[in-house]
């Protein structure tokens, strides 16, 4: 009896391990215009040492990528943000990387794979402003995608499928 009960127990756990695994790794999606999150103002410098304020990309579709060279996921997912990057660029949409990375690895990684969107350089900061953006598991990578008014419209912990992130796209894009 006592064994039993214990395997329940543990199924019980396991279950809920999962949803919850299930729900950190799911796309983020705020459906009701009035809860929408405005993303908070920001500047990060890029490689050059130049700050960028976000603002400069105010009423572009953005999506924001948290990352570092030493995440493989990150990783996997830059050729895929190229691609989109290329697919969407006369339709308003920037993809922004804010590397969680030191300069010099961000610039070495940046040599031998070119990237065609801004890259902007966060250190240690870039964590708790990735909380801020509603990454609170501190999870690399993270996305967030962004609509026109600004409000953040997905949050995205881990590897973004290209399929889910052009799903979002699409619809802002309409």
């Amino acid at each position: 009896m006592k064994q039993s009960t214990l395997i329940i127990i543990a199924a019980v756990i396991a279950l809920a391990a999962g949803i919850g695994v299930k729900q950190l790794s799911s796309p983020t999606s705020v459906a009701n215009p009035s809860s929408q999150i405005q993303l908070p103002e920001f500047s990060l410098p890029d490689l050059a040492g130049q700050q960028h304020n976000i603002n400069e990309w105010q009423g572009k579709i953005l999506v924001i990528n948290f990352w570092a060279t030493w995440c493989p996921p990150c990783i996997k997912e830059i050729p895929e943000f190229i691609a989109l990057q290329q697919a969407y660029a006369d339709k308003n949409v920037v993809f922004i990387g804010i590397a969680i990375d030191d300069h010099d690895a961000v610039s070495k990684f940046i040599t031998s794979k070119p990237i065609n969107y801004p890259i902007l350089l966060a250190n240690e900061d870039g964590v708790a402003l990735s909380r801020k953006l509603g990454n609170l598991a501190e999870a690399l990578p993270f996305t967030i995608v962004v609509d026109q008014q600004s409000h953040i419209v997905s949050q995205h912990p881990g590897e973004f499928s290209k399929q889910q992130l052009q799903g979002i796209i699409d619809t802002l894009v309409k």
